[in-house]
């Protein structure tokens, strides 16, 4: 089989704009905090460093680190979650942000919540950039979100497939063709 990136689904500047209204709503919601924005790597790296731009309002963002694998080389997720790197920063008593690509399953993310929650933090809230809602395995809270997406597998934007395409300005679909 070979994978090639096709239609595009969300322009460059249709996430700019989007990434900065959710950036805005954080920082209202934040004004005159302290925040921890946990950045699920790698795909959420592109995401997170637009985001925090636009996080404003005298918040104070500090950032960090999850690396998790559910994927590996797939473009289905296998549902076991295995922590490659965790965070540097202790979360007690902080306000906590989850800045994750895209939600699916829920799998991930609903163990990454509980595993923050775990850590006595403040708060634990979720951004995401993507809700793949129709492929819903559990329920996850998501507070932030930037677009609703059909069920299809997308790169670019820092999503990819075995580690291509994450440095597409837009965000395409992914055929297979054989």
């Amino acid at each position: 089989m070979n994978y090639v990136v096709s239609e595009v689904l969300l322009s460059k500047d249709t996430i700019s704009k989007k990434v900065q209204e959710l950036g805005e709503q954080i920082a209202q919601d934040y004004a005159g905090e302290d925040l921890v924005t946990v950045g699920i790597l790698k795909g959420a790296v592109v995401f997170l460093s637009d985001l925090v731009r636009h996080i404003e309002n005298n918040v104070n963002v500090i950032m960090d680190f999850m690396a998790v694998s559910s994927y590996g080389d797939s473009t289905k997720t296998c549902g076991v979650v295995k922590i490659n790197k965790d965070i540097d920063t202790s979360i007690k008593g902080k306000h906590v942000l989850i800045v994750e690509d895209i939600v699916d399953t829920g799998l991930t993310l609903s163990y990454l919540i509980r595993l923050m929650k775990e850590r006595h933090p403040k708060s634990v809230r979720v951004c995401v950039l993507l809700d793949k809602m129709e492929r819903r395995k559990v329920p996850v809270s998501v507070d932030y979100k930037g677009f609703d997406i059909p069920d299809e597998f997308v790169v670019g934007y820092g999503l990819d497939y075995a580690g291509k395409w994450r440095n597409l300005p837009s965000i395409h679909v992914v055929d297979v063709q054989e």
